[in-house]
């Protein structure tokens, strides 16, 4: 199950979403188990980076894996604020970098990473992928 849940803000993320990241999912031969994406400010993710990661610094996704095997179950933290920004500097529209991001955390759960310039550009192959599949 896929559940969506805010911290300090409004509800305003396409809850159509859900079909497409269990699509992505099942794309990805795995099973959804439970993922919670926790949508917050960039502050309250800043003091996740902190606390949890020992990291000072802004960044627009966190994602917690609890993997079993095929199943995939993890939390997935997401600054609102910083796709924002992030999609004004890139000239992409917000909904766009939006289910970017979305997608970006079903991936690591889904075994992918994005530490070098190889695991990196897999990663964007992926995302523009799934991203032309939500069209």
């Amino acid at each position: 199950m896929i559940q969506f849940f805010y911290e300090n803000l409004p509800e305003t993320v396409n809850t159509e979403y859900k079909k497409w990241l269990e699509d992505i999912i099942l794309s990805e031969e795995k099973k959804l188990g439970e993922i919670n994406y926790i949508f917050c400010d960039d502050e309250y993710l800043l003091k996740v980076n902190q606390d949890y990661l020992q990291h000072d610094y802004y960044t627009d996704i966190i994602t917690f894996d609890y993997v079993k095997g095929k199943t995939i179950s993890g939390e997935i933290f997401v600054s609102l604020q910083r796709i924002s920004d992030n999609a004004s500097t890139l000239s992409r529209e917000y909904e766009e970098e939006l289910r970017r991001v979305l997608a970006h955390g079903i991936l690591h759960l889904s075994g992918y990473k994005d530490k070098t310039e190889e695991e990196e550009k897999l990663m964007r192959s992926k995302e523009d992928h799934y991203l032309a599949k939500y069209r």
